[in-house]
């Protein structure tokens, strides 16, 4: 009996670190980092540390975040209150979402669902939210009101996470 239950502990933490290898190996191996000066963004293989494609047309890049599985990529502009949607197999801008006064932070939802951004707040232009996008539409879905100034987001994982998959594994490991 004791030999079954250590079969099927084994079973349960290969199959967690099975999950765990094929959610990292999703993932796309690039930095993308903003230029606001130069209203680009340079995208950097980091693998081999060399720039391999540049990202134009955008309006003084501040933040940005990477889908889960490395297909999107959400650029904020600060410049003109927007988000670009960028196509990471490409690296091309394919659409703009207005979002609100100067957006700073980003962050995408573990399941590739939902942005958040936040707008901060100057003298000339209030803010001091946080729009909410539909990846699906890529539309405003809410605008959430927040405290002064708001610049940086995170989003909280869950169970697709590579860290959650080693807790369930380390967890699974427990002598039954």
């Amino acid at each position: 009996m004791l030999n079954k239950k250590k079969l099927c502990s084994i079973a349960l933490v290969s199959i967690a670190l099975i999950f765990m290898l094929v959610y990292i190996a999703g993932a796309a191996p690039f930095a993308f980092i903003t230029n606001s000066g130069s209203n680009n963004v340079s995208v950097i293989d980091i693998a081999t540390n060399d720039v391999t494609a540049t990202v134009i047309g955008l309006n003084n890049p501040f933040g940005v975040a990477v889908t889960p599985d490395g297909t999107k990529a959400y650029m904020v502009n600060s410049g003109n209150g927007t988000v670009s949607v960028i196509n990471t197999t490409n690296n091309t801008a394919y659409c703009s979402v207005n979002v609100g006064s100067l957006p700073y932070g980003v962050a995408v939802t573990p399941d590739r669902s939902t942005v958040y951004v936040t707008n901060h707040s100057s003298y000339y232009f209030p803010g001091n939210t946080v729009s909410v996008i539909n990846t699906s539409t890529n539309s405003i879905i809410a605008m959430v009101p927040v405290g002064n100034s708001p610049i940086g987001v995170v989003v909280t994982s869950d169970l697709l996470s590579p860290a959650s998959h080693l807790q369930m594994a380390l967890l699974l490991m427990v002598p039954l």
